[in-house]
């Protein structure tokens, strides 16, 4: 896989500031964000968020004028930390490569579920996030198939649905998350 610009790159490069300390409050908003909304899912408070950044209500709407584009935000950050860690592990063998970009994935399901409700289907936001995750991630699951590491009878959706299903339930942890999905990989390797 070559280094290629994802449709969510462009829009996420075109929503962060480009002063440094503008950009430095922008990146502590959007984390904090995220750790708010995987706490508390979609209602998490703004305020908390702002709290959490260390920076005013004020900075927050100047960069997220609305909920609703906060939530974009964070959503296509997730989409583009995903297709950055497609490119990072790519020339790895095919079979690490694909579990590496699905663990990874995991952790980007923790978030859509918190903000999944507040995004349109229909939106810009969420159709670029879903043809770069695709774009990402389909090529790691063909090359493993080419590899004969991954079966040849499954398409991607069908991994992407599993692997989502799964994460979509309660863990006790990380660790009883990552063993049950380790188990559901075991069925879509080749050969087992």
């Amino acid at each position: 896989m070559t280094a290629e610009t994802f449709p969510v790159s462009e829009i996420v490069a075109s929503r962060r500031p480009h002063r440094k300390d503008a950009a430095r409050n922008y990146d502590a908003l959007l984390a904090a964000a995220r750790e708010a909304f995987a706490e508390h899912g979609a209602d998490a408070s703004l305020e908390d968020i702002a709290r959490r950044a260390g920076v005013g209500i004020g900075t927050l709407y100047r960069n997220f004028p609305t909920r609703r584009h906060l939530f974009e935000s964070v959503y296509a950050g997730e989409v583009d930390d995903l297709c950055q860690v497609a490119q990072e592990v790519a020339d790895h063998e095919p079979w690490e490569a694909l579990t590496a970009w699905l663990h990874r994935f995991t952790g980007y399901i923790v978030t859509k579920r918190a903000v999944r409700e507040a995004l349109n289907d229909e939106s810009e936001i969420f159709q670029a996030c879903r043809d770069s995750m695709y774009a990402a991630g389909a090529p790691l699951f063909e090359r493993a198939q080419r590899a004969g590491a991954a079966r040849a009878d499954m398409e991607f959706g069908d991994l992407l649905r599993m692997v989502a299903g799964i994460t979509s339930t309660n863990f006790t942890d990380d660790a009883q998350r990552d063993r049950v999905l380790s188990i559901a990989l075991d069925g879509v390797r080749a050969g087992r």
